[in-house]
């Protein structure tokens, strides 16, 4: 059979609704040369005073069909789209030890056998526990094995791009990482925007309580057991249960707690 490679990624986009502003500087064809005079020009006091005076180093004539190279500045955080969280972002320390930023993810933990669990049958604020993993597991004939990358199906991915996309989806217990973690896995991932219940029910309960355990339990659950998860998955009800790999290289940034992702299955 060919090999069948798809999607699990949604987009940085500056279109969709987000809590965090996310903006994309597009710089046209037509527009480049401008800015390339401008930016060359400009290293120098001489330069910015011919730039000034209208003086240019290139000119559009001068450029096949008049225009010069697109180019794109994208200013949002490195959790919008889809991407892959490390200890850094949990906490300053995992383990008893200095956390591990996202460009020290070792490399073949993102590339290995991975298996999907249906959980679409759980609601906004609900939790997904060891049980519900066990018996997913149990439903498809599946044992996980060391390595295994777990994709945790909840179908939120379908409200991306609207409100609804962070208040509608449950969130994941720390005993469930566990249960994973106890069985080998480096890195699991889901198609909600993060692995805890949303911010509106935890902070609801913590304005009530003032527990402070009603807060991100999930993430923080990071500085006591280093893990790596993946958020903002999609299309996840378009691959198999498993025998299929998936590959979710993070994008090398230096020094932060999550770094982009173009995640696929290959089938």
């Amino acid at each position: 059979m060919p090999m069948k490679i798809i999607d699990l990624s949604l987009p940085i986009s500056d279109e969709a609704f987000e809590v965090h502003r996310v903006r994309i500087e597009r710089v046209s064809h037509e527009a480049g040369v401008r800015k390339f005079n401008r930016v060359i020009m400009g290293k120098t006091l001489l330069g910015r005073l011919k730039y000034a005076l209208g003086m240019r180093i290139v000119k559009k004539e001068e450029l096949p069909e008049e225009e010069f190279l697109s180019l794109e500045i994208v200013h949002a955080p490195v959790h919008i789209g889809t991407h892959l969280d490390y200890s850094f972002h949990y906490g300053s320390k995992s383990e008893n030890r200095p956390s591990k930023t996202a460009d020290e993810i070792p490399l073949e933990w993102c590339y290995c056998d991975a298996v999907k669990i249906d959980l679409t049958y759980k609601k906004p604020n609900e939790t997904i526990g060891p049980k519900d993993l066990e018996e997913g597991l149990k439903k498809i004939n599946y044992s996980l094995k060391p390595n295994d990358i777990v994709l945790l199906f909840t179908g939120a991915d379908r409200f991306f791009g609207t409100p609804k996309y962070f208040s509608d989806y449950p969130g994941i217990e720390p005993a469930a990482i566990d249960y994973l973690l106890d069985k080998g896995i480096k890195i699991f991932g889901v198609d909600t925007m993060g692995i805890d219940r949303p911010y509106k029910f935890m902070l609801a309960e913590f304005l009530k309580t003032k527990d402070p355990a009603k807060l991100y339990p999930a993430h923080f659950h990071g500085r006591k057991r280093e893990f790596i998860h993946i958020e903002r998955l999609a299309n996840l009800g378009k691959i198999p249960d498993y025998g299929f790999k998936v590959m979710c290289l993070p994008v090398r940034i230096k020094q932060t707690g999550a770094a982009w992702a173009r995640v696929a299955a290959i089938l």
